[in-house]
């Protein structure tokens, strides 16, 4: 089963513009997500999909700096951006991953791959809660293109696994149950404000040179530091639609 990872990054972000490139530990938050993508088991690449708009030149510039496989394509048809960036590499499956999610759990990615391949579907979903910013999503490349034929309301552009979760029934599934070390649903590990990046930055800290540290200790340093967790605990995640 050939997989690739794409991960959606650029700059203009409304509430934190540049974030993806901004410092963290050692390096920037692109780099984080990028190796901890890179420890994933049976992965033929990780390719970073960003926009055409000059403001992501940056973003390219990093990449080919990194040798790291990018993309460019559509800012807001971000559904069509994964497609032509799958495209080239004729794929079994794709895994979804965000850029400002420094933390994503590498280790829930390798029981994704295992799952399909054990008991092949649409794509996997799990069960049990999580923190906000350590899940990437498994599809096959069939149902991403299914996806892009019939998801055609903004909703389903933007987001690009929305239809299939708005239509549940168009899809089969493969469930993951997810590890009880990761079950703080209340924990917020992602990076959209100033605040979320004081506690990216603290984890981070508590990690010095260690961008890979099981997804399970970043959130047990949480738990552990309290004072920590709040600094973003009042944040509200933007709505979908």
């Amino acid at each position: 089963m050939k997989t690739i990872i794409i991960i959606q990054a650029r700059m203009g972000s409304s509430r934190l513009p540049g974030k993806i490139l901004m410092p963290l530990g050692d390096s920037v938050v692109l780099d984080y997500v990028v190796s901890r993508c890179k420890q994933v088991r049976n992965v033929s690449d990780v390719i970073v999909a960003t926009s055409v708009l000059p403001q992501d030149d940056p973003v390219e510039k990093w990449c080919r700096n990194q040798s790291v496989s990018f993309f460019r394509g559509s800012e807001d048809d971000v559904l069509s951006r994964y497609v032509n960036a799958a495209k080239p590499y004729q794929p079994d499956c794709v895994i979804r991953v965000t850029g400002d999610c420094p933390f994503v759990d590498y280790q829930l990615m390798d029981a994704f791959i295992q799952a399909m391949e054990q008991n092949p579907a649409d794509l996997v979903v799990w069960d049990g809660e999580l923190p906000r910013g350590l899940v990437a999503e498994l599809l096959t490349y069939k149902a991403l293109l299914r996806i892009d034929k019939e998801g055609q309301e903004p909703r389903h552009r933007e987001h690009v696994t929305y239809f299939a979760h708005e239509f549940p029934g168009k899809f089969s599934r493969t469930v993951v149950s997810v590890p009880q070390a990761l079950r703080y649903p209340k924990l917020r590990i992602t990076l959209d404000t100033e605040e979320d990046y004081a506690l990216c930055r603290a984890i981070a800290d508590a990690f010095p040179g260690n961008k890979l540290m099981p997804s399970s200790e970043v959130v047990s340093y949480l738990n552990l530091h309290p004072e920590v967790a709040k600094l973003n605990a009042h944040i509200k995640q933007k709505p979908v639609v």
